[in-house]
């Protein structure tokens, strides 16, 4: 027990905040393949409620940070900057790994390096750093440990269809849609048309000589449209010789 408290105020350390409800941190680390069948016992409540904390935290230091940006950009910087891959980079910064509560079977297949579990976990912990120290806590911990991420040049996703669901995702809206509305020409030579569709937005179209093409044609109208990319700056589509699918 000894070894597990001394663990545990090492941790507190790296994160800055010592725990005042210790219990709130032994939750965070504790995979729900180790709670028993129990939620309350699991990190599962505290990481819904890290994600949000998260968000927030991220969206002030990029309002902050970029005044000129437009929302379409925040919004895209936003969503690379809370995804699961980066959530577990937060997790391996703050060694979380070594201190999870892991079930036999997760923990024989590797569970402290895996990318969701980690994810999950570093969100847990800010979401009990949150319960315990309140806003400005949480926040804190999140501006030390991401400031240089949020500031470094953004590499815009080159495939119009990526930018989009990424651009879909910083607003909370769901992936988005591409119907099929026309199809002409011969079949060796194929001409497509495809509305691209999300929720809460007016739909944008696209041509091209396959479904895929003509798809990435209406994301990227899209993009243009809601200003997430600009004319000057947006990747050229590349042809594809494609078939109808």
């Amino acid at each position: 027990m000894a070894r597990r408290k001394t663990d545990r105020t090492d941790l507190e350390a790296r994160l800055g905040h010592r725990f005042g409800s210790p219990d709130l941190l032994e939750r965070a680390l504790t995979h729900v393949s180790a709670a028993a069948g129990d939620p309350n016992r699991s990190n599962q409540r505290l990481e819904f409620l890290g994600d949000r904390v998260l968000g927030l935290a991220v969206a002030e230091m990029l309002h902050a940070t970029f005044p000129s940006a437009t929302e379409g950009e925040l919004s895209h910087r936003l969503s690379e900057l809370v995804r699961r891959e980066a959530c577990a980079a937060l997790a391996e910064r703050w060694g979380l790994g070594p201190y999870l509560h892991l079930g036999s079977g997760e923990n024989r297949s590797g569970g402290r390096r895996n990318v969701a579990i980690l994810a999950d976990a570093a969100e847990a912990v800010l979401g009990a750093v949150y319960l315990d120290g309140g806003f400005p806590v949480a926040r804190a911990l999140v501006e030390r440990s991401m400031a240089e991420a949020v500031r470094a040049p953004r590499q815009p996703a080159q495939d119009p269809k990526t930018a989009l669901q990424e651009w879909a995702q910083g607003r909370g809206l769901p992936t988005p849609r591409y119907v099929l509305l026309d199809r002409s020409g011969p079949d060796h030579a194929p001409r497509f048309a495809i509305r691209a569709e999300v929720t809460g937005q007016d739909p944008a179209s696209g041509t091209g000589r396959s479904k895929r093409e003509a798809e990435r044609d209406a994301a990227r109208a899209m993009l243009l449209r809601e200003g997430v990319w600009t004319e000057a700056a947006a990747p050229a589509l590349t042809p594809e010789h494609a078939h109808a699918g």
